[in-house]
């Protein structure tokens, strides 16, 4: 009954954005990922600051992942008004951003592209933790939504490169083909951060990505915050509550070889993090 009505909401504001979007905003900034990293958190944290505004109904509009065949209006109906934004304006002195967070844009071969294409000046958030718990995290999370059918951590990871096999290129060619595969069962490929950022690199710049330690950030939110406020030069309005959202409980701990074998994986990818984060990520140390 709940969802039905959710689903039902939505339909309605949709259908009111789509009416009113010549006079809707389009983000000025969006949190891209990575999956499981605190996206989720750091979005209600910065969606209690009043010059923040979020997606009228949820989070994460996916649009330059898995909806791009669908029109710029129908994402710009997802936003506030514009208007509502010429208030705050007028009351606080500095220029409300909207903004929204699809932790999947970080990994879509294209989405950087159709960002820097439709969005530009667009300024991207990025966070980051280990990726060894990344990626036992995530199985856990796929598992428990139902995407992810194996129950072996280790055997789940075996799987991996013949799941993914091709995927990108198939995103790439047909923009319109989703995979299951690409979005739900890559726990190494996600965890490959440098990798991603790259490409955000070449597409937007270095100087419009913001990159966080998300153990720097679980450990002492503030600064990380401030530093965010910084990025988007907004000012402190408030102290906004630090919680952690969509933990997931774990039935086991991580077998010790498999641990062993990740964090040897990783490690040429971990250092080329250094100069995004300008430290040693948190997990390294």
């Amino acid at each position: 009954m709940r969802s039905s009505f959710k689903r039902s909401a939505h339909a309605v504001s949709l259908t009111t954005g789509r009416i009113t979007v010549g006079a809707r905003m389009l983000p000025s900034f969006l949190i891209i990922g990575a999956q499981r990293c605190g996206t989720t958190s750091l979005y209600r944290a910065l969606a209690q600051h009043p010059l923040m505004m979020k997606p009228v109904l949820r989070k994460g509009v996916h649009y330059f992942d898995v909806a791009y065949d669908r029109s710029l209006s129908w994402y710009q109906a997802h936003f506030p008004l514009k208007a509502t934004a010429s208030k705050l304006h007028r009351r606080y002195g500095y220029r409300p951003q909207a903004f929204e967070s699809s932790p999947y844009y970080l990994f879509h071969p294209l989405a950087a592209a159709r960002i820097a294409w439709d969005l530009p000046g667009v300024k991207l958030i990025v966070l980051v933790r280990d990726p060894v718990e990344r990626a036992y995290s995530a199985h856990a999370h796929e598992l428990a939504r139902g995407f992810e059918t194996e129950p072996s951590f280790e055997r789940a990871l075996d799987l991996e490169p013949e799941r993914l096999a091709g995927e990108a290129e198939r995103l790439c060619a047909s923009p319109h083909y989703v995979s299951h595969a690409h979005q739900h069962h890559a726990y190494l490929a996600r965890g490959r951060y440098a990798e991603q950022l790259s490409r955000l690199e070449l597409l937007v710049g270095r100087d419009r990505v913001l990159v966080l330690d998300s153990g720097v950030f679980f450990r002492d939110p503030d600064p990380v915050y401030d530093r965010v406020l910084e990025f988007l030069g907004l000012p402190r309005l408030g102290d906004p509550v630090f919680e952690p959202h969509n933990a997931q409980p774990r039935a086991s701990d991580m077998p010790a070889k498999v641990r062993r074998k990740l964090n040897e994986y990783f490690t040429p990818w971990d250092a080329l993090l250094e100069p995004w984060l300008g430290a040693e990520p948190s997990w390294r140390q």
